[in-house]
């Protein structure tokens, strides 16, 4: 399981760890608070739902874009962006219209993608224990130079 979870995208394991952690203390909340828990749960969860395939999206879309020039890559980011909003307004007005669902719960669990973002970096110390990892430690500027003028005498020499 740690070797799949170390070669899946780690960012996006991150932020999709942050988002089911605050979904389930949503959860809790709506156990304790709740009258209609089944409705009340199911409704958080779509919203999760819809920020996890919306978190998949917006990742598959940007790597895809990057691999295109620039004003193609701003197309291709810009249509991917309208079609994700336009999926959420969809949903959300099913939601609304159909009044089976709670609304405001199932947007509390789209916001769970804004919050797994606020708390990668937390999400990613623990990973980092997880795996036994540390992140590099950047190079300063001189530091910088002086690798890539020892990496260009090296290449001198080999030819």
């Amino acid at each position: 399981m740690i070797n799949f979870l170390k070669k899946s995208n780690r960012t996006l394991l991150e932020l999709w760890s942050g988002m089911i952690v605050f979904t389930a203390v949503c959860q809790i909340a709506v156990c304790i608070f709740s009258r209609k828990l089944g409705i009340h749960s199911a409704s958080l969860w779509i919203g999760t739902i819809l920020a996890l395939l919306a978190s998949l999206h917006m990742y598959r879309s940007l790597d895809r874009a990057l691999d295109f020039p620039e004003g193609t890559a701003k197309k291709k980011i810009t249509f991917s962006y309208i079609l994700r909003y336009a999926v959420v307004v969809a949903a959300f007005a099913v939601i609304c219209i159909t009044g089976f669902f709670n609304p405001l719960l199932s947007f509390l669990g789209y916001m769970s993608l804004k919050v797994g973002a606020l708390i990668q970096p937390q999400t990613h110390k623990v990973y980092n224990r997880v795996f036994n990892e540390t992140d590099p430690v950047p190079m300063t500027e001189e530091e910088y130079k002086a690798f890539t003028e020892a990496k260009e005498a090296e290449n001198i020499k080999q030819t």
